[in-house]
């Protein structure tokens, strides 16, 4: 049988298509082998940078100059003067570095102030109750608020029983599964408990294990909903309360919160850099953010991820080294409130995506590092998995999905290739945004391992003949 015209012509056309996609395939893959033997050549600055940082004369200088730091500055709330006074340390300590473009790049950040708080269980006995009120929250009546108790473990259970909770205060005792999930309960618990009527909310504390420490954060009042008063409480008196409640036993307490909400303050996010070489228009941003929650020292969250970024610049310089791309220090300000210095960073930047290599963060403390997670397409991937290898001295080689970082992933949303440091962050929640959170967490030996890894992922990137696929 004779085949049409047209049906001749489509076969052409799929086998060209074929051919076509072979010899793409066999290009990508030729690229790829390039780029590979590329990257296996940095080996030995790899080497150079780990024992600088691991077993030179750079040693814990990442851990000793963030102590001096939260020591000198302590925590750093959005708005306050001891973020300010942050802000103007680093400048100049960047500065003394000898780093280029340091700059102070202006932004608008919430400034909430916690007040004076106190909680008290008047009923069935007397006993003080350590809170920490919730970012952004209101304050009580000068008087405070004495209510009746209601405990629910869910917002389904607040639901079924929301006839209970009218002229209430609603104690969240919700079980810890993950951060991701449990932290609904203290961004949205406050609005959810004024849907039924309450008169506050107190939420056991987002946190995996505890030693009679409430742990604070930002929260999020629903448009049109009423604002209550809302703060976290310890998970010891959460379960207190709620095995008061199981045997039917009538709770009453007093809530004081002196919050205030002003309104936004005059901040920066802090810039500084290593020019590059070649392409000084392309850029790899590493990063931290530099201001904290209003207890403990923001050591952990974020003082070592701002530092070891810091650092990862000091070493590179260090060594003379000078990629062929600008490596751009951004100390981010109003993280805590969702990354609202780095928003409007994207803002006034984003006209320059396409030169945006790699956006770098790292904000899950710097404990033992395991590796590091990026996200970008495989192409990308590839190229980051023959960049890990170089960690091989330091058996740190895994490269893991998914970056995280809330300040870059305005950058990623919109296509550019993402990293963030993975370390092991099984006690991070021990002391996340508590007074728990001081330079007693963190190690120095860590810091160092973390610090070598960042600076060999941002060098390198940075300096490697074409930017990273996107």
């Amino acid at each position: 049988m004779k085949l049409s015209v047209l049906t001749s012509m489509l076969i052409l056309y799929i086998v060209y298509i074929c051919i076509e996609n072979s010899e793409q395939h066999t290009l990508s893959r030729r690229k790829l082998e390039r780029i590979k033997e590329e990257v296996a050549g940095y080996k030995d600055v790899a080497k150079s940078i780990i024992n600088l940082a691991v077993y030179g004369g750079a040693q814990n200088r990442s851990y000793e100059r963030l102590a001096l730091f939260v020591d000198t500055i302590g925590n750093r709330i959005s708005g306050s003067d001891n973020l300010e006074n942050a802000i103007k340390y680093m400048y100049k300590a960047l500065q003394e570095d000898m780093l280029q473009n340091v700059s102070l790049e202006p932004v608008k950040i919430p400034h909430w102030v916690r007040g004076k708080e106190a909680a008290m269980m008047i009923q069935p006995r007397k006993k003080n109750l350590a809170i920490l009120g919730l970012g952004g929250s209101v304050g009580t009546p000068a008087e405070g608020i004495t209510a009746e108790v209601i405990v629910v473990s869910s917002f389904d259970e607040l639901h079924r029983r929301a006839a209970e909770a009218k002229g209430k205060i609603v104690v969240y005792n919700q079980p810890f599964i993950t951060y991701g999930e449990t932290v609904l309960y203290r961004a949205r618990g406050a609005s959810e408990a004024a849907k039924v009527g309450a008169v506050a909310s107190l939420i056991r504390s987002i946190a995996s294990f505890s030693i009679n420490s409430p742990h604070t954060g930002w929260q999020d009042y629903e448009n049109g909903v009423q604002k209550i008063p809302t703060a976290c409480i310890t998970i010891e008196d959460a379960e207190l309360m709620a095995r008061l409640a199981s045997r039917g036993v009538k709770i009453v307490v007093t809530l004081y919160m002196g919050a205030v909400q002003y309104p936004d303050a005059d901040s920066f996010n802090t810039v500084a850099e290593i020019v590059g070489s070649k392409y000084p228009e392309q850029v790899v941003i590493v990063s931290g953010h530099l201001d904290s929650w209003d207890v403990g020292q923001g050591a952990m969250d974020d003082g070592g991820g701002a530092f070891i970024s810091w650092e990862a610049l000091s070493l590179i310089k260090d060594l003379g080294l000078r990629p062929k791309r600008t490596i751009r220090l951004v100390l981010w300000t109003g993280e805590e409130q969702g990354g609202v210095g780095a928003s409007q960073y994207y803002d006034k930047h984003k006209k320059d995506i396409a030169n945006m290599d790699l956006v770098m963060e790292a904000d899950s403390g710097t404990f033992m590092p395991l590796g590091i997670q990026f996200s970008g397409k495989p192409e990308a991937r590839a190229i980051m998995t023959e960049v890990m290898k170089l960690l091989e001295p330091i058996n740190i080689t895994k490269l893991y999905d998914y970056a995280d970082g809330t300040d870059i992933s305005f950058w990623m949303e919109a296509g550019v290739p993402g990293a963030s440091i993975l370390d092991d962050i099984s006690k991070y929640f021990w002391f996340h945004h508590s007074e728990g959170d001081t330079m007693t967490v963190q190690n120095p030996i860590w810091m160092n391992l973390c610090t070598a890894i960042w600076t060999v992922v941002a060098y390198v990137v940075a300096d490697l003949e074409e930017m990273l696929p996107r």
